[in-house]
């Protein structure tokens, strides 16, 4: 631990800027992204638990859900290939549109990525909203997905390139507080058109993510493009100028000479993807691969996918399934809001640290409390131990909400140098995104056949990840993106022997 400990030293350069109104606005603008990602989440679970969706696209699943015979497993109500893809989908369109968001974020920029991913979100949202058939259900939600692939890609980025090193963290965290808000209003609006006679509710659920949709291109339309990304594309007096906007200072040389001196060294690299591989960037490719996989093993996005049928299968009734997960939304919110406010203050580690625990002790009283109380083929759950369940779900997303869920984008988006840095983020989106689908379509079929020990399964990843954390991941609180070399990779026990082997290499960048 004391190794790990010295991984940052304090950053010598405190660059001048102001928090200023265009800063705020600007970033608020960027997270309608993540506003759109987390309604996506949110509203496929409780469209997908709702009789009249299910009767329409899904009528093998319907009759399951209606008519509870004997032999039926009340886990495996819900156990459908198809159903998994309409929700998984997306997350196999976002893998692809990755690499294509790779290429736009460097030469378009990350504001003209937003807007292509606007546009999708717009066109999925129509799509779904007015399907007629599974197929265009289906590509409905590959539209989507190609806007969450660029959004994912150039939201972080531009958050953490257009916020002061001091509130970086705070203002990067505002992506995943709006993926939070987008779950919630989710939850909200299907627990209201659930009640909708004449069974067209769930088309209203999928139409009202038209809101972000265009709340994001409008947004990407009026906003300025990075000084770093102005920059890396040869427009310097622009980025110059936007500098001291973003800044609300005329006094932006130190950091403007920087940012121009990293923009040099990546013009330099032809083959980012290549360049991604070498020694001296393994350290921040293996921390942000690792991030993202262990952010899908936590088992957040199982329970927040199917919250409702999650519930539902508990004997929960379909009412109390969709409040219930209501309820996890409304504590997801508040816990980013805990994040926001101690990621710059305590640091990455300790929040990593603390949810570790409280997420192992949640998921595993969650496995032994159904492996004891619910039995295959019974109804119900007694109402205190539903309640149980309930409050230890709430702890689990509580603790995921202000640790892995925002520093699962932060933590990447923050350590990768400027040559690698869209590389690096794509790899990032897509790595998130192989897992993501992996459990999106698996994990009905999982708790089908491993029942209460899916929690179980989960509670264990959490532990591994824990010790991870420990041991390998450094702290960036408070290090300037362009120092992190320096300050963090160079001072860790364990990474530094990757950066001192390749000092030839990137000596000119540091």
């Amino acid at each position: 631990m004391p190794a790990a400990a010295l991984a940052v030293a304090p950053a010598a350069v405190e660059f001048e800027a102001k928090i200023t109104p265009v800063v705020i606005v600007s970033c608020l603008m960027a997270a309608t992204g993540g506003l759109m990602f987390g309604y996506d989440i949110g509203v496929s679970g409780g469209v997908t638990s709702m009789p009249s969706f299910l009767k329409e696209f899904f009528p093998t699943v319907y009759d399951r859900t209606q008519v509870h015979k004997g032999g039926d497993s009340n886990y495996c109500k819900y156990d459908n290939q198809g159903l998994q893809l309409f929700t998984s989908s997306l997350y196999l369109a976002a893998l692809t549109a990755t690499f294509f968001a790779s290429y736009t974020t460097r030469v378009l920029g990350r504001r003209k990525t937003m807007l292509i991913a606007g546009i999708f979100f717009i066109v999925g949202t129509v799509l779904n909203a007015s399907a007629v058939s599974l197929l265009m259900l289906i590509l409905g939600r590959i539209a989507l997905g190609c806007g969450v692939g660029f959004a994912n890609q150039a939201v972080p980025l531009f958050l953490s390139e257009i916020a002061p090193t001091r509130i970086r963290g705070a203002l990067n965290i505002l992506f995943q507080f709006d993926v939070t808000v987008g779950i919630l209003l989710a939850n909200l609006i299907n627990y209201g058109t659930s009640k909708i006679e004449g069974g067209w509710g769930w088309r209203l659920s999928l139409a009202l993510a038209g809101v972000p949709a265009v709340l994001l291109t409008s947004g990407a339309i009026m906003v300025d493009d990075t000084p770093n990304s102005l920059i890396e594309r040869g427009y310097l007096e622009k980025g110059k100028s936007v500098l001291k906007k973003i800044r609300g200072t005329d006094n932006v040389e130190a950091e403007y000479l920087e940012i121009v001196e990293a923009s040099r060294i990546s013009q330099e690299v032809k083959h980012p993807f290549r360049n991604l591989f070498m020694r001296q960037n393994r350290p921040p490719l293996v921390i942000a691969i690792m991030m993202q996989i262990f952010q899908q093993l936590t088992g957040i996005n199982a329970i927040m996918f199917y919250a409702p049928v999650l519930f539902n299968t508990l004997g929960f009734g379909n009412d109390a399934s969709l409040y219930s997960s209501v309820i996890t939304g409304a504590v997801n919110v508040l816990s980013t809001l805990v994040s926001i406010y101690s990621v710059d203050k305590v640091g990455r580690r300790m929040l990593l640290l603390e949810a570790g625990f409280q997420m192992l002790v949640s998921q595993t009283i969650v496995g032994v409390v159904l492996g004891l109380k619910l039995q295959d083929n019974a109804n119900y759950l007694s109402h205190g131990m539903a309640i149980v369940v309930v409050l230890m779900v709430c702890s689990f997303v509580s603790s995921f909400a202000w640790s892995w869920g925002p520093l699962g984008w932060l933590i990447p988006s923050e350590t990768f140098p400027l040559e690698t840095r869209s590389a690096g983020q794509s790899v990032t989106v897509c790595v998130n995104m192989i897992f993501t689908f992996v459990i999106a379509q698996s994990f009905l079929s999982m708790l089908c056949h491993l029942k209460y020990g899916i929690f179980l399964f989960f509670s264990g990843w959490v532990l591994v990840m824990s010790l991870f954390v420990m041991f390998l991941l450094p702290e960036t609180k408070g290090v300037p993106i362009e120092e992190m070399t320096e300050k963090v990779w160079k001072q860790h026990w364990f990474w530094k022997r990757f950066i001192s082997d390749g000092a030839e290499e990137i000596k000119d960048s540091v």
